[in-house]
């Protein structure tokens, strides 16, 4: 067995696109000589080839979901479940912990980094948004706050995911995050696209000599995302009766507001009926929502490979989103050889160039109407997207970036 043991900890396990990173990065540790594991959440988890560790059960994640309404105190529950994984951790003895999604009502931040403190493990830490150095939000894009800057207090998001509609303990876990994640001796933070790294570099993290930034980008499985057959693609025009018509998709799980839902909502008044809208990720309400405003919704797809059909059917996948780090959509979607349009929001623009993309700014829905109906057809630069999504996103190329990233990091500790 290798002595080189890989322990990553995420709020999913081979789910979402943080848990499907997670998963293949484990594998390919392992495919390079590492024993790898992966801990997570309880109610995020799909079969894995991962060992796996569960931190807690739903009971307790839900308490702690109700301890952050009520006292806005997000990752600082989950007191018990966090010290037995202590002790687990003590037990498997890491060579090296990853860090992803650390927030999501399962584990106890303060707990787990007073023990990484301690530890002297070296601590890679991908950065999948902004929690990491906010007070309390996960983004604050699509408000235009920059407190997180130099302190948070008096914040202007009031309720939503992680945070309290009841108190505001901004300042107060600011304070607390800054003290635990600044204090590891050997930290790498990965941002995700260029656009976070340079917000972690304007953050509390700025400066530290014992803090190391890299970027890597997401990757996806070119070999599963690619186009579809011809065949394949008309059944499926066939099936949603949007046969002849410019096709329009979109995606997001969930699919709220901060993902531009009322804009495609928007969108259909606009466009005529040559135009379809595809709208894949709604929950059932927004599903009776968008057919009773003409646009088709689909809650979710079978598998990846139905996924990628959608993506392949496409003349346009559009992605109205206002909050985003680096959207693996976006990624999906020219590996299939359907170009994007994306709002001009956070490093969702970073997947695209000139040649396979179109950015718009956000909520202009006349210049957004326009640049769609003056977009003729995918099929001149359908292989230029695919040769883009290849070059820079497949995740065999990507994840291999992290492997080399570990090596890196242990020749230094000899």
């Amino acid at each position: 067995m290798s002595n080189k043991v890989l322990l990553q900890i995420d709020a999913c396990r081979n789910c979402g696109s943080t848990g499907r990173i997670n998963e293949q990065i484990g594998l390919l540790a392992e495919q390079n000589g590492w024993t790898s594991y992966i801990a997570h959440s309880a109610r995020y988890a799909n079969l894995s080839n991962l060992k796996s560790i569960q931190i807690g059960s739903k009971p307790e994640e839900y308490w702690h979901a109700l301890e952050t309404k009520i006292f806005d105190n997000h990752g600082l529950s989950s007191r018990r479940s966090t010290q037995r994984f202590i002790n687990r951790i003590k037990e498997i003895n890491p060579t090296i912990v990853h860090l992803h999604t650390i927030h999501g009502y399962y584990v106890n931040y303060k707990i787990l980094f007073d023990y990484l403190i301690k530890s002297d493990i070296p601590v890679v830490w991908t950065l999948h948004d902004c929690w990491n150095f906010t007070g309390r939000c996960v983004h604050f894009d699509s408000i235009g706050c920059d407190k997180w800057k130099s302190m948070c207090y008096d914040c202007p998001i009031r309720g939503g995911y992680s945070i309290s509609a009841f108190r505001d303990r901004s300042r107060v876990n600011y304070r607390l995050k800054k003290e635990c994640f600044t204090s590891i001796e050997n930290l790498t933070l990965v941002s995700v696209s260029h656009w976070l790294e340079d917000l972690v570099r304007q953050s509390f993290f700025k400066g530290l000599p014992n803090v190391r930034t890299h970027t890597i980008y997401n990757g996806i499985d070119v070999n599963v995302f690619k186009p579809s057959s011809s065949a394949t693609v008309n059944s499926l025009k066939e099936q949603l009766n949007i046969s002849g018509k410019k096709i329009l998709l979109g995606c997001a799980a969930p699919f709220g507001v901060s993902k531009g839902y009322k804009d495609f909502l928007a969108l259909r008044q606009f466009l005529d009926d040559s135009y379809a809208i595809v709208m894949v990720g709604l929950s059932q309400e927004q599903k009776k929502e968008v057919d009773s405003k003409g646009i088709i919704g689909v809650s979710r797809t079978q598998n990846v490979q139905e996924l990628a059909d959608y993506y392949s059917m496409a003349d346009l996948f559009v992605n109205l989103t206002y909050s985003d780090t680096f959207p693996t959509t976006n990624l999906e979607s020219l590996a299939c050889g359907t170009p994007v349009l994306t709002y001009d929001t956070g490093g969702s623009v970073e997947a695209v160039d000139e040649y396979t993309g179109i950015v718009v700014e956000k909520g202009d829905m006349n210049v957004l109407t326009e640049t769609i109906k003056s977009f003729t057809s995918k099929h001149k630069i359908s292989d230029t997207c695919r040769k883009r999504a290849v070059l820079l996103f497949d995740k065999d190329v990507k994840y291999q970036e992290y492997i080399d990233l570990y090596e890196s990091i242990l020749k230094k500790r000899k």
